[in-house]
């Protein structure tokens, strides 16, 4: 283990669900700790939200937000009691909302902080969130100038042939339709988002979202943490970490640059936490959010790497017993 060069990740919203965080929470104190921690700090019971959702509240961008971090959290929280905190990364990263997660993780926001700044920011988000998001498996030189036409913008480049654009609904269903009759091999696919995030539809948000920025409280993280807005690593001081955080609300998010800065300092070991993906409620049958991502990401570049989900009971308990051995 004492060689691997390990980089922590965390998914953004989308992956949330109704028994988040039941199942670790059920067998680990840590994870309850983390629990009664987002509670206190957000005055509503997170335990109540994440494993029951009777209000079916969890899928609104005010409640996914802190409901994700905190079990982004929990997870890792777990993972270090698992490895008796033997894991220290060389660098977290986070898709949107999973860059705030990344900076608790690496100290540079306590979680109470950054609960409060996920929380503010998820109600400005789904406030001023007109617009929808559509996922087009086009690269991005191509798909920029047809997102331009139909008074979309680009707001994401997950992969090289994947790029998420925003826009209002009525343009992104033409915009749709232009794909479908000059890409009939490509796609365009529908994101189940409150509004056109990381476009220019989030610039209002982002004003509003400056103060409590600049009210919050920084540190230098412990180590590295790399920002979705530039795909390189954040500044150490508050006020560069501030400004790209402020910049992200209404700019794509470069996880290609991520991870490509990633493969360019030696990563070989993601491990992800937090989140899930799949029908069913029980947090055993889930499966990463970004794992395919980050598996497309290491063939395209022909880069050898080793991925552990860190999400449920299951993989926590596999992914610490072979990293801690």
């Amino acid at each position: 283990m004492a060689n691997r060069k390990v980089m922590f990740v965390f998914p953004g919203q989308g992956s949330q669900y109704r028994g988040m965080g039941s199942d670790i929470c059920s067998e680990y104190s840590v994870a309850r700790d983390v629990y009664a921690e987002s509670s206190d700090a957000l005055g509503y019971d997170m335990t109540r939200l994440s494993f029951e959702d009777p209000d079916d509240e969890i899928g609104l961008t005010r409640f996914t937000q802190p409901a994700l971090l905190t079990h982004s959290v929990a997870c890792m929280r777990v993972f270090e009691e698992l490895t008796n905190g033997q894991i220290t990364p060389l660098m977290a990263a986070g898709h949107s909302l999973g860059e705030y997660t990344a900076l608790v993780g690496a100290g540079s926001l306590s979680l109470s902080d950054g609960l409060a700044l996920v929380q503010k920011r998820g109600e400005l988000m789904g406030e001023h969130g007109t617009g929808g998001m559509l996922a087009l498996t086009l690269d991005l030189e191509t798909a920029r100038p047809i997102a331009d036409q139909f008074f979309c913008q680009v707001g994401g480049c997950n992969l090289p042939e994947q790029t998420v654009v925003g826009g209002k609904e009525q343009d992104l269903e033409e915009l749709a339709a232009y794909v479908t009759e000059n890409f009939p091999r490509k796609r365009a696919v529908p994101l189940a988002t409150e509004g056109a995030f990381h476009t220019y539809f989030m610039v209002k948000a982002a004003q509003l979202f400056r103060e409590v920025l600049d009210a919050a409280d920084f540190s230098e993280p412990t180590y590295q943490v790399l920002a979705n807005y530039t795909g390189n690593v954040h500044e150490s001081d508050a006020r560069g970490i501030r400004s790209r955080l402020f910049f992200q609300l209404f700019s794509p998010v470069k996880w290609v640059g991520c991870l490509q800065t990633a493969l360019g300092q030696g990563v070989d070991t993601f491990v992800e936490f937090g989140g899930g993906l799949g029908a069913s409620e029980d947090p055993a049958e889930k499966r990463p959010n970004l794992e395919s991502i980050i598996k497309k990401t290491l063939r395209a570049n022909k880069y050898e790497a080793d991925y552990f989900a860190s999400i449920n009971c299951t993989t926590l308990r596999a992914a610490a017993e072979q990293l801690a051995s």
